[in-house]
């Protein structure tokens, strides 16, 4: 008896790192495990946000969205959080793509240590810097799924 495998489906991910003028994403399957910086989009957090998003997800064919979630040191969550969750409610609404949230804690500091050794002006590093949060976001995630 032959048996035949399946291939089972590549999730496409998309993370995003929810700022007040400027989002940073970043795009990922859990096939490489990899998280690449996407774009980092200069809209301000509301509904022309969630409309930007809701294009990336269509064109980068996204399964599954994930959120940075801006805890407290001690874990908890504070008014950010609580922001970035009625944002996630938002986009729940305009799309039928299920959004997990994962821990942003000191990506923002990792994107900042990756764009020290760059050579790129401080302009240039503030344009990529959200783009690359999002990416470690993202990548904190798909590390934390294959643990599980």
């Amino acid at each position: 008896m032959l048996l035949m495998m399946i291939p089972s489906p590549i999730m496409r991910y998309l993370a995003i790192d929810l700022g007040d003028k400027r989002t940073g994403l970043a795009v990922g399957d859990d096939e490489t495990g990899l998280a690449t910086p996407a774009a980092t989009l200069p809209v301000p957090r509301g509904p022309a946000l969630v409309d930007a998003i809701v294009r990336m997800i269509r064109e980068h064919e996204i399964d599954t969205l994930v959120l940075g979630l801006p805890l407290n040191a001690d874990g908890s969550e504070g008014p950010r959080a609580k922001c970035t969750r009625q944002f996630g409610v938002s986009l729940q609404d305009a799309t039928d793509v299920p959004i997990y949230y994962q821990d942003e804690r000191l990506t923002t500091y990792a994107a900042n240590q990756r764009l020290a050794r760059t050579g790129r002006t401080h302009k240039q590093k503030k344009a990529a810097r959200d783009a690359i949060a999002a990416a470690e976001i993202l990548q904190d995630f798909l590390q934390a799924r294959r643990e599980v």
